[in-house]
């Protein structure tokens, strides 16, 4: 069986596909499970059963590298000028595939045990309260920049022991570095990829020395203590990994709680029910990252040969498997349309699942909770103050803002 013709309603580069794409995944759905899409060369798949088995399959990887050549796959190596940015971007462990990934995860996986998240709680709590503060004390103000950004931000730094004076640059490198993960990004995007890399890289660099000399509570001291006693991390892996952090560990974060806030004030019995009963917060995290899905599409290179339905998808072939058509398939989620905050049975998948699930998920959940208590418990009459702009990417799903007032 041959894979059906992606349909014209599925165009990442159209700003009305971009502002709601769900109607595009309701007819890819309808029409098969895999769908070869010609403008990026990949192979779609929409459906949730086959999402998530796929991340499971050992066939796919995050990478070929560690079998193949570029040649060997039939791959054209990446332009020279692009180095800097695919040097810290492939040395990181969600580009990376066993052993290397094994060992880089196992060293990672110690400071975002259930246990070591749960002490961080208070302080995420503590400075979730005083940027709600400072957005009351203002009578209102842009969610995006006022709370959404600066938590998560804060808190990977913190962890990371980057210094608070040295992080202003810190969330302009990592919107730049994530520039290159939307579909066929322009030239101009890897220009500003490759610059935030070398400046951030650099940065790291200088970090990691002062580290070595002056070493500290922090994952960076950690990482370099566990390489001095026989696990071994490059500084490369080193530097990309705590980039993989900061950019993961606050992107999804930052886009989940204003596309979150956005679809409460777009169903008011929803928020109005959220405000009479916080113990919905938990179940209305889990239903808000479902909704609005933060991460729309996640890549994976075909290994060897596998089968959709009757199709052959061939090695070297690349698949994007549809995170938010996922979390929209009714073979999964009740009315899935339909927000619902107390949704009890919700398996969304927006932090991935495999060997490449998302390790700061339990971090995420947390600063979510925490910022939506501040904001109902301090700021309960928060409304909307003007229509937001939707940011133009697809892949990585956002608001350009999203002002509000008391």
């Amino acid at each position: 069986m041959a894979a059906l013709e992606t349909p014209q309603t599925f165009d990442p580069w159209d700003p009305a596909f971009v502002a709601d794409p769900y109607p595009a995944y309701e007819e890819l759905r309808a029409r098969g499970r895999v769908h070869y899409y010609e403008p990026t060369h990949q192979w779609l798949v929409p459906h949730h059963a086959d999402v998530s088995a796929l991340l499971r399959d050992r066939r796919l990887g995050r990478t070929y590298q560690h079998r193949f050549t570029h040649e060997d796959f039939g791959r054209t190596t990446p332009p020279a000028e692009h180095e800097p940015f695919h040097v810290l971007n492939d040395h990181g462990m969600l580009d990376l595939e066993p052993p290397d990934h094994t060992r880089i995860r196992r060293l990672v996986s110690k400071a975002f045990t259930p246990r070591t998240v749960e002490q961080l709680k208070p302080y995420v709590d503590r400075l979730a309260g005083e940027l709600v503060a400072g957005l009351v004390e203002a009578g209102g103000g842009d969610l995006l920049t006022d709370v959404a950004e600066p938590l998560p931000v804060a808190v990977i730094a913190e962890m990371l022991g980057i210094p608070e004076s040295d992080r202003a640059p810190l969330r302009p490198w990592s919107a730049d570095i994530c520039g290159m993960y939307e579909l066929n990004p322009s030239e101009e995007t890897a220009a500003k990829a490759v610059r935030a890399s070398v400046e951030f890289t650099e940065y790291l660099r200088e970090l990691i020395e002062v580290r070595r000399k002056e070493p500290g509570d922090d994952l960076i001291s950690g990482l370099i203590a566990a390489h001095d006693e026989g696990d071994r991390l490059t500084e490369q892996e080193m530097i990309s990994t705590c980039v993989l952090l900061l950019n993961a560990g606050h992107e999804a974060t930052v886009n989940s709680t204003v596309n979150g806030w956005w679809a409460l004030f777009r169903h008011p019995e929803q928020l109005a029910a959220l405000r009479a009963d916080h113990s919905l917060i938990p179940t209305a995290v889990e239903e808000l990252m479902r909704y609005d899905t933060p991460l729309q599409l996640f890549e994976r290179w075909v290994l060897d040969e596998i089968e959709i339905d009757g199709t052959t998808i061939p090695r070297g072939a690349e698949i994007a498997m549809l995170f938010g058509s996922a979390n929209h398939d009714p073979a999964v989620f009740a009315a899935p349309e339909k927000l619902d905050l107390a949704r009890a049975d919700n398996p969304h998948i927006s932090f991935s699942a495999g060997i490449h699930y998302c390790i700061g998920a339990p971090l995420a959940r947390i600063e979510l909770a925490s910022s939506m208590t501040a904001l109902l418990t301090h700021a309960p009459t928060l409304t909307l103050s003007e229509e937001p702009t939707r940011k133009p990417n697809f892949v990585i799903r956002g608001l350009e803002g999203l002002r509000v007032t008391l």
